[in-house]
């Protein structure tokens, strides 16, 4: 079956000048975030020691073969050769299930490549939530003491992670730890499982809102994606997932024909969505998507019930001790405290930018620069939901909040970036999947990620 995207509109010509413009621009930018400061002699701390390759928070550390290598790279030739033409084929649930269980697969086979200690070594450092959440007895004296705990001046100051994070992620390994699933192996694997359905929840997101062509389409990107190297091994791809049931939610609300079931699905939404602004700081940007989300359904019905039922969360947490716009000054305070002090604006404002290419891939540049290109003659749904993706990222660093690290801090929004691909001409698809296929399993052999 021909893997032809009906969504693909404007010009074929302006299309494939656009997506080459976009990715020949994305690669200089990716090569240029590496090798200035390298050329240059340019110290941009992309880590607090002196093993740092830039943009990414990692160093070179080629390896040609380990445990995970086999499979990633039957999953990646499988995936490419199969997986455009079964989304189109495949019914709805068991594309769903296909997707979660490929996805799940390609998770783990990227992370086994370094073995094991690809699953387990980032939650258990030290400076991450596990150890933490294995000390804390007294989860009322934990909120209550959270925020004075927070600045570097604090003689008993949080490690790096959970400082800068509200408690919502510490108390999810808390949870862990309490249910046996503690071990830094256990809570890899739980956080890979959660991880793997945030591509299905983009696809259910975009089918309930009437652009089931665009999931299908869509669907072998959203799986295969080179973020896949950063999100088995990050809590903040636990935060995408949660993030991208949220908007499902949204979606379901925003769409439903009985008043009782737009309550429901909204309270549920803002419930999710209010979880995230415990999980991250950076996550209120998630109202930008949730706007594109109603205004694709038209349909304002579901705002004021998950805007409530967001802030009833948030004012939960209070109440046990944590006020987020208390926290959220001295977040400030010990952020530039710390190395993001050290790492030069002038350097980052483009470099966040080229890391972002890294984890997303490089096709992302071409699908944008269509976007961009095609203007009014973009779908709406595309138009929107990619549109509010970019400019999440867009926000998020003028804030001069994210210097560096974002191949992590930026998993949340990369699914709904990663939908302009869908705009890519119909001969981009299946070499543009093969590119991004190959970027993962270089970037995954060649560095060491910290993530």
């Amino acid at each position: 079956m021909s893997t032809t995207s009906p969504q693909s509109t404007g010009p074929a010509p302006t299309r494939s000048r656009a997506a080459w413009t976009g990715l020949v621009v994305t690669l200089l930018l990716m090569a240029a975030a590496v090798l200035v400061p390298l050329l240059g002699d340019w110290d941009v701390a992309a880590r607090s020691d002196d093993l740092d390759l830039a943009p990414l928070h990692g160093f070179w550390m080629p390896k040609l073969f380990g445990p995970g290598t086999v499979p990633a790279l039957l999953i990646a030739l499988l995936g490419w050769r199969f997986g455009p033409d079964l989304a189109q084929r495949l019914s709805w649930r068991r594309l769903l299930l296909a997707s979660y269980a490929v996805g799940m697969g390609w998770l783990l086979a990227l992370a086994l490549v370094d073995g094991e200690d690809g699953l387990s070594r980032v939650l258990g450092n030290p400076y991450e939530y596990l150890e933490t959440a294995r000390s804390t007895t007294d989860v009322g004296a934990m909120l209550g003491e959270y925020v004075d705990r927070m600045p570097k001046s604090s003689p008993d100051n949080w490690v790096t992670h959970v400082a800068g994070h509200p408690p919502g992620a510490l108390l999810f390994f808390i949870g862990l730890v309490r249910v046996g699933l503690g071990g830094d192996l256990a809570a890899g694997i739980v956080v890979t499982a959660i991880a793997a359905s945030t591509a299905p929840a983009v696809m259910v997101t975009l089918r309930v809102l009437g652009a089931e062509a665009h999931a299908r389409t869509a669907a072998p990107f959203l799986v295969l994606t080179p973020a896949a190297v950063f999100m088995a091994v990050s809590a903040d791809a636990l935060f995408a997932a949660v993030a991208a049931w949220g908007l499902a939610a949204l979606a379901v609300a925003a769409t439903s024909v009985t008043r009782g079931r737009t309550v429901a699905w909204s309270v549920v939404s803002g419930l999710l969505l209010g979880s995230c602004v415990m999980l991250s700081y950076g996550l209120p940007l998630l109202g930008v998507l949730a706007l594109a989300v109603l205004l694709v359904a038209r349909s304002w019905w579901p705002l004021p019930i998950a805007g409530a039922s967001a802030i009833v969360v948030v004012l939960a947490f209070a109440v046990g001790g944590f006020a987020w716009w208390e926290a959220y000054p001295v977040l400030v305070d010990r952020y530039w405290e710390g190395i993001a002090s050290d790492r030069p604006a002038s350097y980052w404002m483009w470099g966040n930018l080229a890391a972002l290419a890294f984890s997303a891939g490089p096709l992302l540049g071409a699908g944008l620069a269509v976007l961009v290109a095609n203007g009014r003659r973009t779908d709406r749904t595309l138009l929107l939901l990619a549109g509010a993706g970019f400019l999440t990222v867009l926000l998020a660093n003028l804030s001069q909040m994210s210097r560096a690290e974002v191949e992590r801090i930026w998993l949340p929004f990369i699914p709904w970036m990663t939908l302009s691909l869908v705009l890519l001409p119909a001969a981009w698809q299946r070499w543009g999947l093969a590119l991004q296929l190959v970027a993962a399993l270089l970037l995954q052999h060649l560095l060491y990620t910290s993530w």
